[in-house]
């Protein structure tokens, strides 16, 4: 029963909307999936409160230092994934959620300021496999790409971060106005109405690929969920 740590020291990156879209895709097989949301802004717990979560997704909004190790070991035991969406910074509570974490993804634009914030991460991420003595799996996650054309920007980066052989999911999440519309409307990409938003199939299809990445990821990992 992973858990999963969404986790960045720099805000915009797409780390809730990460996080919405592969909880609410893994409900939409058939997986009960709970989401703490550790963001002081509560971006998640606002959707939530919109029409058409799904019914087998639990947000908890109320953790915080004091209680989020026992949210986590709760969620653990009800839900068969708990994905965390951590604010963009560094310190107790992030490092808290990491010492728990079966895979800690990273999300980044394709910027190189995104990629200089990510390597912070990554070595807060190794700091803790040090204070904790256990490997911390991590992936970045490339979001805000275009979906026809990979700029040079990003290919670098991308290339530098494989030169240092740091694991990279290949599927990005791209720059979508369905991931835009369901913190506006409410509920998962799938199920957003086509006379409001457009390029609802290129979305759906990014979304399906990204989260069944992960859970091959997880899978590689020996972590085991219950979703396909």
């Amino acid at each position: 029963m992973p858990t999963i740590v969404m986790a960045s020291s720099k805000g915009g990156c797409g780390k809730s909307t990460s996080a919405v879209v592969l909880a609410s895709e893994l409900a939409q097989r058939g997986t009960a999936v709970t989401i703490i949301d550790v963001d002081p802004n509560q971006p998640i717990t606002r959707w939530s409160r919109k029409p058409g979560k799904p019914e087998t997704l639990t947000v908890v909004s109320d953790a915080n230092e004091s209680t989020l190790l026992d949210a986590i070991e709760a969620a653990e035991h009800k839900t068969p994934f708990v994905i965390v969406d951590l604010e963009g910074t560094a310190n107790l509570t992030v490092a808290q959620a990491i010492s728990r974490a079966d895979l800690v993804v990273v999300p980044l634009k394709g910027s190189t300021l995104d990629a200089t914030e990510a390597v912070k991460a990554i070595r807060f991420i190794q700091l803790q496999e040090r204070g904790y003595r256990r490997p911390i799996p991590f992936v970045l996650l490339f979001t805000q790409t275009s979906p026809t054309v990979r700029s040079r920007t990003l290919k670098a980066i991308e290339a530098d971060f494989q030169a240092q052989g740091i694991p990279a999911l290949a599927t990005p999440l791209h720059d979508r106005d369905a991931y835009r519309a369901i913190f506006a409307f409410g509920g998962p990409v799938r199920d957003l109405d086509p006379k409001l938003v457009g390029g609802l199939a290129g979305a759906a299809d990014n979304s399906r690929q990204f989260v069944s990445e992960v859970v091959a990821k997880l899978s590689s990992l020996n972590v085991q969920g219950s979703a396909a």
